[in-house]
């Protein structure tokens, strides 16, 4: 399956000022597929190390991490010769085993024609712990997400419509509408499916929701289990309690995150670690609302107010136990769920395009979705489930702040009038 990463790990290849990459991202987001299938296309040979199924692998790098002691080891282990710039490096798993972390460090000192790739799944977890020797400054680092809208359309061989809705969002023109229904189906089976990649793979070969709702159930078991594994264990029952509530919150009228309905007198003290300890493993992401709209927007961020949406709508789904059909036809009964569920499937697709998302409020409680950082201008995303999209808050801010334009995105076709640029749900990857 095409993944967008593909083009950036060739411009690291290629690129002069090249360092050892850590790609960092949640579980089964396809890192060891991207990074393997990456070294089979553009490398003679690939040498992998992955420290969970070969934990003697640590003791490797127990006595001495230089380059020069490393990889002959490294080459005798995996049964051929390491050749710098020929052979491509992996470390799987790399947040179990500290010193190879550290080792980075000398690879980009003393042996920077070693191309290398460590790839793990908490290390933003592991690398907030104490003891962990980052190498700051030493090495290339990318998150990877779950697969955007695109990359679901791509997998399911609608290349054309993907090029055609492309085209409509430069343009401003409305797509012919058996072809806007056509994506909108695509997008609602995107919602039940998700972007983890076995997921995707299983809807393209069966069009089976059961078999891809019991994959979603592995993985956030998964999760679960990661939460005791890499977490303190006072942090554990505030960690898995905090996530179970973050869904029941995308239900509420109001999105913002509230401690209090954790458990009844929950506070920001007692659970700030275990938010974080979800931000930092990729599971979830926070959104803060923002007090003024000038750059940067971090700067005027209010840390009490946030919002926090989860990575993958599809576990979001499972998590909900919400029925394929009734999303497909997106039915009455979830009519208190559907304003949430929509943010965040527009949130994950303005992530998967590495913008920093904000949302903002008015001391009279009208509200923008999203404030991103566009091509130098700060733009509003106001986010509509259905297609009743009078939008009075968008009125309110465009009269105050006199944005460039702004973005609705609900289910009507592309268009463009006074200033407000209409965007189909199915075309948020385009932003």
């Amino acid at each position: 399956m095409y993944r967008k990463m593909m083009e950036y790990l060739e411009k690291w290849k290629e690129s002069e000022h090249r360092k050892p990459l850590i790609l960092q991202g949640a579980r089964q987001v396809g890192k060891t597929y991207a990074v393997l299938e990456f070294g089979r296309k553009c490398y003679e040979n690939v040498a992998y190390f992955n420290f969970e199924t070969n934990p003697k692998l640590n003791e490797t790098f127990e006595e001495n991490i230089s380059p020069e002691y490393l990889i002959p080891i490294l080459s005798h282990i995996a049964g051929q010769t390491i050749i710098r710039e020929k052979t491509l490096i992996i470390f799987d798993e790399v947040q179990l085993c500290e010193r190879a972390l550290t080792s980075l460090k000398y690879f980009c000192e003393d042996a920077p024609d070693h191309h290398i790739i460590v790839a793990g799944s908490l290390l933003g977890v592991a690398v907030s712990r104490s003891q962990f020797s980052f190498p700051v400054g030493k090495v290339d680092m990318k998150t990877m997400y779950p697969m955007d809208l695109e990359e679901f359309m791509l997998a399911m061989g609608e290349g054309d419509l993907v090029e055609q809705i492309k085209n409509c969002f430069a343009a401003d023109t409305p797509m012919p509408s058996a072809l806007h229904d056509a994506a909108m189906q695509l997008y609602r089976q995107y919602l039940i499916v998700g972007g983890m990649p076995e997921c995707v793979m299983q809807f393209v070969n069966t069009r089976d929701y059961i078999l891809i709702r019991h994959t979603q159930d592995t993985i956030l078991l998964i999760y679960l289990n990661d939460m005791s594994k890499y977490n303190n264990l006072n942090e554990i029952k505030k960690t898995r309690l905090a996530y179970d509530n973050i869904t029941v919150q995308l239900s509420k009228k109001n999105t913002r995150f509230q401690y209090k309905l954790i458990k009844k007198g929950g506070r920001a003290s007692e659970f700030e670690n275990a938010i974080e300890w979800l931000c930092l493993s990729g599971i979830v992401s926070q959104v803060y609302k923002v007090e003024q709209i000038k750059k940067p927007l971090e700067n005027y961020r209010d840390i009490d107010a946030f919002k926090i949406y989860v990575s993958d709508l599809g576990l979001l789904c499972a998590k909900k136990d919400l029925a394929a059909n009734d999303i497909l036809y997106m039915v009455e009964e979830l009519n208190d769920f559907k304003g949430g569920m929509v943010e965040n499937y527009v949130n994950s697709q303005l992530i998967m395009n590495e913008y920093k998302t904000y949302y903002w409020e008015s001391e009279r409680g009208a509200e923008i979705d999203f404030v991103i950082q566009r091509n130098g201008k700060l733009i509003p995303i106001e986010v509509k489930s259905a297609d009743n999209t009078k939008a009075k808050s968008l009125k309110i801010y465009m009269s105050a702040y006199k944005p460039a334009y702004a973005i609705k995105l609900s289910v009507k076709n592309f268009g463009f009038e006074d200033g407000k640029k209409t965007v189909p749900l199915y075309a948020a990857f385009c932003i």
